[in-house]
C-alpha cells in the first residue's frame, strides 16, 4: 500500500467534494498562501521586490486580496505597483515584466506536485486500491488539469487513471451532444425526458473546460 502522508489525506477530502479536486486544492491552498504571504513576508523587501518585478498579482488573483482585513498590508503592495505603472505611464512606454504573478508560481507548483503524486506514486502495478477508489468516485480532473497531467507524463500516465478520465470526457461529451440535439425544434418531448443534469449539462461542460480555479 502506496505511504499515506499529507498529499494523500489532502487528495482525499478534495475528492468527497464536487468538482475538480486538484481545482479545489488550489483553492485552498493559494487562499493559505496569500494569507502568509501578507502576514508573513510583507515587510520583506526582497518579496517585495519580486512582487514589483512580475506587475503584482493577475486579475484572478488579486480578486482574492478583496476578502482580506489586512488593508494595511495590501496597501504596501499596492503602492510599489502602481508607482511603477505611474511612472511608465508618464513615459508613455510600458515595461516588460519579467517575472511571472506570485501566486501563479505558486499554483504551478502546487499542481504539478498533486498531479505527480496521483500518477507517478500510483501506476498499475503498485497503485493503492483505496486510492484509486475514492479518487474514481470523484467527478475527475478537470480539462485544464488532465492537459498538464498529459503533458507532464505522456504515455507513462498509469491506465487506470487515463481510462476514468477519458470515459468521462467520452460520456460528457454524448450528454452535450445529445442536450444540443434535443434543443432543436420540435423536440420538446425529447428534451423534456432528459434528466434535471442533462438539461443544464452545458454548464457542466464549461466547469470542466475552465477548471475551477479562482
Amino acid at each position: 500500500m502506496a505511504e499515506k502522508h499529507v498529499n494523500y489525506f489532502a487528495l482525499q477530502k478534495a475528492c468527497e467534494n464536487k468538482g475538480c479536486p486538484i481545482c479545489r486544492i488550489i483553492d485552498e491552498r493559494i487562499d493559505r498562501y496569500i494569507d502568509g504571504m501578507l502576514f508573513e513576508h510583507i515587510s520583506d523587501r526582497t518579496f517585495r521586490a519580486q512582487y514589483r518585478e512580475a506587475g503584482g498579482f493577475c486579475s484572478s488573483h488579486a480578486k482574492i486580496l478583496l476578502n482580506y482585513r489586512d488593508g494595511l498590508a495590501v496597501a504596501i503592495l499596492g503602492q510599489g505597483t502602481l508607482d511603477d505603472y505611474i511612472h511608465d505611464f508618464k513615459k508613455r512606454k510600458m515595461r516588460r515584466y519579467k517575472q511571472l504573478c506570485p501566486a501563479c508560481a505558486e499554483q504551478q507548483r502546487i499542481e504539478k506536485e498533486f498531479l505527480t503524486f496521483i500518477a507517478e506514486g500510483h501506476d498499475d502495478a503498485t497503485s493503492d486500491q483505496e486510492l484509486r477508489e475514492f479518487f474514481c468516485k470523484s467527478d475527475g480532473l478537470c480539462v485544464p488539469h488532465y492537459s498538464q497531467l498529459v503533458k507532464i507524463l505522456g504515455s507513462k500516465i498509469p491506465k487506470w487513471l487515463s481510462n476514468f478520465q477519458e470515459d468521462k470526457f467520452s460520456s460528457l461529451i454524448e450528454r452535450t451532444k445529445r442536450f444540443i440535439d434535443y434543443s432543436a425544434w420540435g423536440k420538446q418531448k425529447e428534451f423534456a425526458s432528459l434528466s434535471e443534469e442533462d438539461k443544464v449539462v452545458w454548464k457542466e461542460l464549461a466547469s470542466i473546460l475552465r477548471g475551477q480555479i479562482q
